[in-house]
């Protein structure tokens, strides 16, 4: 801890190294503003935490602001690139199940189900969307993005237990705008076209159109695979008692160059504005995203037995580099949601329209918001994610949609006392099928299409919440102000699964529909009430000081794990189907303050929260199930940020976080073992199948992290403008796993990007380098077992299983130019 300490003292020292995190106002300067930046100084940043126009200063929540110039001159094109900009959040991208475990503040939610809604919620221009598929949604074009930290109960849809990502995407310009921008990423042979036109159409009505097309005719990791002959046996045969006619077939390697994606995004918004009171805005939008491998970033960074693979008998390595097969082609040709040629893929799409409505009058604001959105995503997908002779793959087709309708009301009375009431009603449906290819076995007796399935799966849940939230502030003194408030949630899931077709070699391990046990379908009614209170004390002695604590609960519903597995060793299916929900309590200090005439921003925020029944996903190998368990755990630490704008140096802008935060089981004393744990390692509990992780780290728990950097722009000439950034993001050592496995200790790293801008001083072209994690440093945010590695689990003869991490990118340069009219 002491070196952690001194790494990131050090760091502080050179913070000129570094770029801000926190963000300038998204929208343009005014003429005033103009001139206070030509004397330096800090811009005021404008968030909406409280669902109400404040100044980051004056909120008493936990929060990191990006606005749109950041978002444009670091190229954050995704919620994963937000990683760099706030070194407590994580995301990791997984292939299958949720598509992604999101962490903050060592919080998250496993990727293995996709029943699992996020802790760290995603809301998007007001709206919830708490599915981990979300970061493949369209994040471009953006106003500003908001990362909230810690439990939020009241302003922003369902809870959320670890925090939010708040974003709010572009409005109508007040007069004519058009932006062509079009550029060229070289590591993965990216092009990318992005543009917009805005303006109004009368007096009062605005518009804005924007989409963005890339395509990569490479990619970032590289797939080493070979061909491999895979064979199978007829179960007809073998029932027949005859040998089972094994055949062969080809599955070649899947392409080289990884993910290969094309996507095309588009939005659209309408503005109506008849008076100073009403604000009525309709957004629509369309996202197409494919890649030509789902788990392209599946990487075997540690190996169970040594050096070498046990499912290739390639090296292990920190590196960008998998082995992966596509699906036999003569198999493909008549297999459900496959592509007749083999080829793996992962097809998101989605369509989303969200209405929002404001009444502002002198005492009074009402506030709607409407939302619907729709995803469907299909993959197949080399599902042992390092392919060999024995591989298995798999097909799915899942799809979501949800309507929600919010409304709000807010006074804004002159005296002493305020409130907020509000209310939440959401319907939700997941369809979900999936058709496993595994265990090398076909049937020709089997209905068309299923010939080569071994298993398939059918489930859906249905889900309809109601919230009823409310705050009330009371100013004890002008610069003392209580706030108090609660949420109340009722929500229901009524869900279904069963394994529709089964291969007869494996009706020893899977049950199906017809099982003569009648555990072959589940159904699942789930009903779930909370009340989360919380409160806030904020002191302000000062216009550039603020002092506040805080106590907060939050609170996520249980759900169904849509893609289990109902197991003929489990007595229970039910039980390991459904999970329960996951609560959040504990308290938060901190302190916001502006100093050195306005050039110093200096805030500081310590935390300690309670989780109780922390969602838990997890493969139960003995009965061969997936189960989602509970666990008690705990976050507490500080986090420091600053940002340096100097009076006498105009375009200067340093910024820098130092945080630590320790996240831990407090009780989890009957955890599944890790594959291969032995007895002498803990797994002796239970039968030699549990172990005790009390007082463990949780998954991607860093003690440590921080980012620094700078960022300068300065006139050139009289019409130019050149500018420039260098950023640096700093990870302590964690544990990929969340089951204590030392082989998934991703060890510290320090990212670089920089980026370089030249243009004119209206902003009217651009040209630009951006160059992000320059040192090619490859680190994990998440991990699962090789399937079909690993052995002996709860002997002392265990072998661990490989350990397939989610690498993220690897150096990436693009050169950008930019038009506007």
């Amino acid at each position: 801890m002491r070196r952690h300490k001194s790494v990131l003292l050090a760091s502080s020292m050179f913070a000129v190294f570094a770029t801000p995190a926190m963000a300038q106002e998204a929208a343009a300067p005014a003429p005033q503003e103009d001139s206070a930046r030509q004397k330096g100084g800090l811009d005021e940043i404008i968030v909406t935490a409280r669902k109400r126009q404040e100044t980051a200063q004056d909120v008493p929540v936990a929060v990191t602001a990006i606005s749109a110039e950041q978002i444009t001159a670091r190229d954050v094109t995704s919620v994963e690139k937000l990683t760099a900009i706030a070194p407590q959040f994580s995301v990791g991208r997984a292939s299958n199940g949720s598509g992604a475990q999101l962490t903050l503040r060592g919080i998250g939610s496993s990727s293995t189900s996709i029943g699992i809604e996020q802790s760290v919620a995603v809301v998007v221009d007001g709206a919830y969307y708490g599915q981990g598929r979300v970061i493949n949604e369209g994040f471009f074009d953006l106003a500003r993005v908001e990362v909230l930290k810690g439990p939020q109960a009241l302003f922003f849809g369902k809870n959320a237990t670890a925090g939010v990502i708040s974003i709010t995407t572009a409005d109508p310009t007040a007069a004519p705008e058009f932006m062509i921008k079009g550029g060229y990423e070289f590591r993965s042979q990216q092009y990318r076209v992005e543009g917009y036109a805005s303006g109004p159409l009368t007096d009062t009505l605005g518009y804005r159109v924007a989409a963005r097309y890339s395509k990569m005719d490479g990619g970032y990791y590289r797939n080493l695979a070979q061909d491999i002959t895979y064979t199978e046996v007829d179960a007809a045969s073998v029932l027949a008692g005859g040998t089972g006619d094994p055949t062969s077939h080809l599955a070649t390697a899947a392409p080289r160059k990884a993910p290969g994606e094309e996507e095309f995004l588009a939005r659209a918004t309408l503005k109506w504005e008849p008076d100073d009171h009403l604000t009525v805005s309709l957004k629509g939008s369309f996202d197409n995203n494919e890649v030509n491998n789902s788990s392209w970033n599946y990487v075997a960074f540690r190996c169970g037995n040594g050096s070498t693979s046990q499912l290739t008998g390639e090296a292990c390595g920190e590196h960008f580099v998998t082995y992966q097969n596509n699906m036999p082609a003569d198999i493909a040709a008549n297999y459900p949601y496959a592509k007749s040629d083999g080829s793996l893929y992962n097809r998101y799409r989605s369509a989303g329209g969200t209405l929002n409505v404001t009444y502002d009058a002198d005492t009074l604001q009402v506030s709607s918001v409407t939302n619907y959105q729709w995803n469907n995503n299909r993959w197949a997908c080399a599902c042992d994610f390092q392919s060999s002779a024995a591989s298995n793959w798999a097909t799915e087709n899942s799809s979501w949609k949800a309507f929600s309708q919010e409304l709000r009301a807010l006074t804004q009375f002159d005296g002493p006392f305020n409130m907020m009431v509000g209310a939440l009603y959401q319907r939700t449906r997941r369809d979900f099928a999936q058709f496993v290819m595994t265990g090398a076995v076909s049937n020709s007796a089997a209905p068309e299409g299923y010939e080569h399935v071994a298993t398939a799966k059918t489930s859906f849940t249905k889900g309809d919440t109601m919230a009823l939230f409310g705050q009330l502030t009371y100013k004890i003194l002008p610069d003392l102000e209580l706030a108090g408030g609660v949420r109340y949630t009722d929500e229901t899931k009524n869900s279904f699964f069963t394994q529709n077709y089964n291969n007869p070699l494996l009706l020893g391990i899977f049950r199906d529909q017809n099982d003569p046990d009648g555990l072959g379908v589940v159904t699942a009614r789930q009903r779930f009430t909370n009340w989360s209170p919380e409160a806030t004390l904020t002191w302000k002695p000062t216009p550039d000081l603020m002092i506040y604590g805080a106590y907060k609960t939050a609170y996520k519903s249980g759900g169904f794990s849509n893609g289990g597995i109902n197991s003929k060793f489990s007595s229970d299916p039910t039980a390991d189907l459904t999970f329960d929900p996951e609560r959040a309590q504990g308290f938060e200090i901190g302190f916001k303050s502006t100093l050195l005439e306005r050039q110093l921003r200096f805030n500081v925020t310590a935390f300690s929260y309670k989780y109780r029944d922390l969602q838990v996903d997890f493969f139960n190998s003995p009965i061969f199930a997936f189960q989602t368990l509970t666990a008690d755990a705990r976050t507490k630490g500080v986090e420091v940020e600053f940002e340096f704008a100097p009076n006498g140096i105009p375009g200067l802008d340093i910024h820098g976080s130092v945080n630590y935060n320790k996240a831990t089981y407090t009780d989890f004393p009957l955890a599944p073992c890790y594959a291969g744990e032995t007895p002498a390692e803990g797994c002796n509990l239970a039968g030699n199948t549990r172990q005790n992780l009390t007082g463990a780290p949780l998954s991607v728990a860093p003690r440590w992290t921080g980012n620094l950097g700078i960022g300068y722009e300065v006139s050139v000439g009289s019409a130019n403008k050149l500018g420039f950034n260098i950023d640096s993001k700093y990870s302590g050592a964690y544990l990929a796993s969340g089951f204590g496995n030392p082989l998934s200790r991703q060890s510290k790293y320090a990212t670089l990007d920089a980026g370089i801008r030249f243009g004119a001083e209206d902003d009217n072209w651009q040209i630009a380098v951006i160059g992000k994690n320059l040192t090619n440093r490859f680190y994990v945010t998440g991990v699962v077992d090789g399937p079909s590695t690993g052995s002996g689990t709860g002997t002392p003869a265990g072998v661990k299983a490989d350990q397939l991490g989610f690498g993220t990118l690897p150096r990436t340069v693009m050169v950008e130019v930019t038009k506007r009219f």
